[in-house]
Formats: structure tokens, sequence, C-alpha cells
């Protein structure tokens, strides 16, 4: 039986398993570029793989080839991935080439085998060996009891803010004592460093880690000088290092591998700078990109015969990706033969993301008709809040989908709980739904308030709603409880009386606004909450279509009673992030458009990095894609509930005019900022038409628009221009209210 590869004790001191002999099928069936990779085993090695040229087994390959060649024991050999699902998949291919002594490699994520290691030395950091790992939710409550004991007002400070900032700092290999006291700003009165240092100490006495720590503590026993009797001992052991994904390492993993490389140096990092694409994380791409200065003598493989996508996706993906700066540089080609380049991108110009919508999913139809199962498409959004009205399309066709990576939209946590408010106000007695906001966000309703109300309700037989309106009457509550809960019931009567005479999305935002449902999530400061308030938005979005807040509620119950549950095939729909590493015959690539994509945020809060790690992410979505892609933009969206007039995004003028073919509706332009081949004509931003199917926006008046003008947009009727900005025009609609347009989009009237 082979020995458990995570076990504490020393590694085995029997003699080797029995050489296994290369086989020359391993090597004969690799590229020239892919046997370099495998067979460079000396020195540090970049292998800069790029999408879709057969990583995976260029990586199990050469673990094979190490040990079936004799260079190395298993256990003298440590494998990282990302994953637990890539460690095992890995494992299991390394055995199918050379049996059992696969199950000795040190191979796992980073976290497990920190935590190997930090098991076995815990006493160096004040832990012993039996510690606890604890999640998202303990460490937060962990952290909210040091707020507390400090007197820190969690309000006025969120305990989330702080623990985002407690995570970067771990993931730059910072413990407390290396940083300075006002590296933490202003939180907190200028207190974050500090509450840092305790959260530790807390975690020490409760014998407890964070994720963060099986690594920083490992960074801390190998920085030591009184350990270097540790460090020198690893660095012995692992006569050969391979990482995958590299380019998604963070500073304290960097800082990891290179201190246990620093013996032998045989470390070999495979990864692709352009698929970096999770900075927000703490993934660092200056580790890929200055790997040579890191690492000076090294080897630098470039992988670029792809195996998956057609001649003319790659030349668009390579065209597009062309436009970074900060990147090492390949070329993706097709690694087999092809009779013809393949099928054009199509970019497809519509009106409005409902238009988006209807033609992505008649697509979709169109494509089964041809063949292609379902399984093999996927729709890549930039932001989780843009698969509403995909998902809309796609139940009312009756098309089976699923959210890969999420849930569906109205199933997300942000939106059962924004819809449980809108149900309360439609129908006081739906119990289910007053019992998931009584107390969210926190009122400071205790348990025995609210088991009173519901004991009330129980013993009189009455809605939760109503036994509460009696309480509050009496004394049975205590008074600050009996206010709180007297304050939301004339709340929920508010906004009750509004009902008849504003509209369901107007109400819908009063109703979280007030509520103080959405400053909960604007306080939260994690990764996720941003996309929270992005999915509210959105929601409200979706209560423009109709006249009453009761029909749109039973508009959504029959949304989630049609989950388009099937024994077949479903169409895919998931976020850009979680498509990596995932690939299709066809891929749809919906929102390109600026603002959207590249998504105004990530310009806005790191400038020119944030675009080139945007355009990464549009390197990966085309690169997700076997045989066909559709890209599309809308000139008109509705983004956190108004009215907007979109730019297609300058991604798509990026793309090479020559494998792109693209059509639009009559009126509308289809063109980014440079335009394919033709252009905007001057600063009209009128498309001059030179096909068949271009089309061309109605051009200014000569001398263009004046304020005061009186004119005609398709979409929002007639009105007035109160400020012009160039070709960006404000004007006051009969019907539609002041909206912000292109001038491009209207005509005198």
């Amino acid at each position: 039986m082979m020995s458990d590869p995570f076990a504490l004790d020393d590694e085995p001191s029997d003699p080797p398993p029995a050489a296994v002999s290369p086989s020359a099928a391993w090597l004969d069936g690799l590229n020239p570029e892919q046997r370099q990779a495998v067979e460079t085993t000396e020195g540090p090695v970049l292998v800069l793989s790029g999408a879709g040229t057969g990583k995976t087994r260029v990586l199990t390959t050469r673990l094979a080839h190490i040990i079936a060649s004799g260079k190395a024991r298993p256990w003298n050999i440590l494998a990282v991935t990302f994953t637990n699902k890539a460690a095992r998949e890995m494992r299991e291919r390394v055995g199918g080439l050379v049996g059992g002594a696969a199950e000795q490699i040190w191979l796992g994520t980073f976290h497990a085998l920190g935590a190997k290691l930090l098991r076995r030395h815990a006493g160096l950091v004040g832990l012993d060996s039996g510690f606890t790992i604890l999640d998202t939710d303990d460490q937060l409550r962990l952290l909210k009891q040091v707020m507390e004991a400090e007197g820190v007002d969690g309000k006025r400070w969120p305990p989330q803010a702080l623990m985002h900032t407690i995570q970067r700092w771990k993931d730059q290999g910072k413990p407390p004592a290396r940083l300075k006291e006002d590296e933490g700003g202003d939180f907190a009165e200028g207190r974050a460093v500090a509450l840092y240092r305790l959260y530790q100490e807390r975690l020490r006495t409760l014998n407890a880690c964070d994720f963060g720590d099986l690594l920083l503590h490992c960074l801390t026993i190998f920085q030591d000088p009184a350990h270097q009797d540790v460090l020198a001992d690893y660095q012995r052991r692992f006569k050969y290092i391979l990482v995958d994904e590299y380019q998604d390492t963070n500073v304290a993993q960097y800082l990891w591998l290179r201190l246990l490389a620093q013996s032998h140096r045989n470390l070999c990092c495979v990864g692709d700078d352009d698929q970096s694409i999770y900075s927000w994380r703490g993934a660092e791409v200056g580790n890929i990109l200055r790997f040579e200065r890191d690492f000076p003598g090294a080897a630098v493989i470039r992988l670029e015969s792809n195996y998956r996508s057609t001649p003319a996706i790659l030349a668009a993906a390579s065209g597009l990706i062309g436009h970074n700066a900060d990147r090492l540089g390949k070329t993706l080609r097709p690694g087999l033969p092809h009779a013809d380049d393949g099928d054009k991108l199509v970019v497809r110009a519509l009106w409005d993301g409902e238009e988006e919508a209807r033609w992505v999913v008649e697509e979709v139809e169109a494509q089964q008709r041809r063949g292609v199962p379902l399984s093999q498409m996927a729709i890549l959004v930039r932001a989780g809040f843009q698969t509403r009205e995909f998902e809309e399309r796609l139940i009312t066709t009756g098309v089976p989908y699923k959210v890969v990576g999420g849930l569906r939209f109205y199933e997300r946590q942000d939106s059962r709980d924004a819809l449980a408010y809108f149900r309360v106000v439609a129908q006081p007695a739906d119990d289910l739904a007053f019992e998931r906001i009584v107390n969210l966000p926190k009122r400071g309703l205790g348990e025995a308030s609210l088991q009173a109300v519901h004991l009330l309700a129980r013993s009189q037989g009455l809605p939760l709603t109503q036994a509460a309106r009696l309480l509050v009457e009496t004394d049975e509550l205590k008074p600050k409880a009996r206010a709180t809960l007297a304050a939301l019931l004339a709340d929920f009567e508010r906004w009750r009386g509004l009902m008849a005479g504003t509209g369901p999305a107007d109400l819908a935002q009063t109703v979280l606004d007030e509520s103080g449902y959405t400053g909960l999530w604007q306080k939260e400061k994690s990764p996720d909450a941003q996309g929270r308030l992005e999915n509210l938005k959105e929601l409200v979005a979706a209560l423009e279509e109709f006249d009453t807040l009761p029909g749109f509620l039973e508009h959504v119950a029959l949304v989630m009673e049609n989950d388009s549950r099937s024994d077949g095939a479903y169409l895919s729909i998931m976020t850009l992030h979680g498509a990596k590493g995932l690939e299709f015959d066809v891929v749809f690539l919906p929102g390109w458009e600026e603002g959207v994509f590249p998504h105004q945020r990530a310009l806005e809060e790191t400038g020119a990095r944030g675009l080139e790690e945007e355009r990464r992410l549009a390197y990966v979505g085309l690169t997700r894609a076997r045989r066909r892609v559709f890209l599309s933009h809308a000139g008109n969206r509705r983004i956190y509930n108004q009215w907007q007039s979109s730019l297609p995004s300058r991604f798509l003028d990026e793309l090479p005019a020559a494998v792109v073919e693209k059509s639009g509706e009559t009126g509308l332009f289809g063109g980014g900022q440079g335009g394919w081949g033709g252009g905007w004509n001057g600063g009209s931003r009128a498309w001059r038409a030179e096909e068949p199917q271009a089309w061309a926006a109605p051009a200014p008046p000569e001398g263009g628009f004046a304020v005061g003008d009186k004119v005609f947009h398709q979409k929002f009727g007639t009105g007035r221009i109160l400020n012009r900005d160039g070709n960006k025009l404000e004007i006051a609609f009969d019907k539609a209210g002041v909206k912000k347009v292109i001038d491009s989009f209207v005509s005198l009237a």
C-alpha cells in the first residue's frame, strides 16, 4: 500500500520503486516545443503555454519523465496546482504513465502543501500540529470579536473591509511585524495594523489559522535566521519543483517557491501571461513577467501550437492581445492542418439588451439545428448581472440552461432578499418573506422578541406582520425592540401606500434604499459585494417591464418554477472569469460595450493595468471557442436602471478585420472608436456603409446640433437638447425624461 503523501512522518527510506523505462510513445506524441519543455529538466524553466496548447499533457509527461529516467525519487518532487481538481487529475494522469510512484509525489494546491509543511513545524510559530483551519465565516466572526473587544464601531468601520485588507497583506507575505502602523490608512483611526496583530494573537490562542496563514507562517519559518536548518532540509529534499498556472501566483506564493528552489534551482513554472485575470484576488502578473530576471539563465519555452480553435479564432485572439504592452509575447498558430481558416467571427450590433438576448437565443437554436449540441455552447458574460435577460429569454423559449459557477439570477441571495421585501409590501401575510428580512440588515431584534411574535401568531392564527402590529402596542417587548419593530411595520405601510401612484421600479428602489438593504452591500468590502449591488440594480431594472409589483412577483414565481430541468444537455451561462480552462464548440460573447467590457470600474481603479487585464479577459473568452464565436453589443442598454447609449467596446476595433463579419439593425452604428476598414466618418460618428448589410446612423445637420433644438430618438421619442458636450447630448425627452445620448442616435424633429 502506498504511503499517504500528506503523512507527517519522514520520507520513505526504502529504495525507490523499480525504474520505469521512458516510453518512446510519451515523447513521440509531443510536438517539438512540448518535447523541449518535457526534456529540459535542469535549471529554471518557464513554459509559456498559450490557450489550447497541451499544457496539462506537458506537465504530466514532464513529471513522469523525471521519475522514469531516475533523475529523482517521487518524494523529491514538489508539484503545485491551484485547485484540488487539477491536483487529482494530474496525479491520475501521472499514475497512468508510471504507476503507483505517482502517489508519493508532493502534489497539491498551495494551501494543501502549506498545511502539510506547517503541521510538521507548527511549534516554531506558536501552534501545535493539530491546529484548526478557519473558513471565511469563522474568520469574520473572530475579527468582529477582536474589534468589539477594542471598542471599534463595526458600523463605522466594517469588519469585512478589514478582513479584505488583512487577506491582501497575507497575500503579499506581510505579517504584522513587517508593517508600519500607518499602512492601514485611516481605518479605525489608524488602528488597522494593531487590529491585525491582535487578530493573529487571538488565532494563536485558539490554535487556529486562516487560509492566508498556511503560507505566511511557512514564510516566517523559512525567513527566520534561527530556523535556516528547516529551510535547508526542504531545499535539499525538493530536487525538482513544478508549478501550474504560474501567472495566477500572488507575492506570498512566489516567495515560498523561490525560497524552496534556491538549492537545486530546478524550478519549472508553466503559465500564460496573457491569461492573468485574477488581480482582484491577489494574483500578480509581474511574477511571470519577471521570471528571467528573478532566475538568471532561465530557459523560456513557448508553446504556440493550438489544438483547440480554428485559424480565424486564433488570428482574432492574437490580434487582440497584441495590443497589450506588458506581455512576454507569443503567437498562437494552428497545431493541426485546417482545410480553411474556419468561419469568421460574427459581430452583431443590436438596439438594446432585450434585442441582444433575443438574437443570441435565436442563434443558439440555429446552431442546434445545424447539429451543435447545447452542451457544446456557452454564453460568457463580463458580469453576473448580465445573465438575467438571457435567462428570461431562454425560459421563454424553453431552451435548457445552467448558470455555471453560480446561481440563476432570481435564486441568488441578494435577489431572494430583495424579493422578500417586495413580497411583504405586496402581501403582508407572506410569513416566509417576512421571516427572511425582519432582521436583515441587522436591526437589533433578538431571538426573544422574534419568538414572542411567533408565539402570538400561532396562538391567534395570525400572519406574523399582524401579530407584530399587536405586540408593538403592548409592553410584551422591550422598549428598544418595540420601537424597532414599529418603525419597520410603519415602513411597510408607507411603501404599500406608494404602490398605487409609483412605478414598480421606483418603488423597488425606494424599498431597497430605505430599508437599509442597499446600504448593507455598500458597506460590505468583500470581493463579491460590488457584484451583489449590480444584481440589485439589474433586478430593479427588470421591474421597468411591468405595470405592477404583484405582476412582477407572479412572473418571478413562474420563472423559478420553470427551472428548465432536462434529462439532456444544457446551454452553459457563466462569467468570463469562471470560463477559464473550459472550451466549447460555439461561444457567445455579449455586452462588448465601453463601460461593460472593458468594465468601467476596472478602468477607474487601476487605469492602464486594469485595461490590460480586461483585454486578457477578452482573450480568454475568444480562446474558449473551438469553431464559432458570436460577439454582440447594444446601442442602448439599461444599466443600473437607467437607459444609456453605449459605444462599442474598443476591443472590437482590435480584432483583425479579415476575420470579422459584422452586421446590425438598421439605424445603428457598428464600429468602435477606430472603425473596421471603414471607420467613423469624422465627428458625426456615422458609419460609412461599405457592404450591403452595413448600417448608417442619421447624420447630424450641417454645423451639428444646437442647444434648444427639438430632436427625435427612436427609443425615447421627441425631446429638446439641454446641453451639448462634443458628440454627447443631454436631452429632455417628452416622456422618457432627461437622458444622455450620442448625437448620431437622433435627428431633428
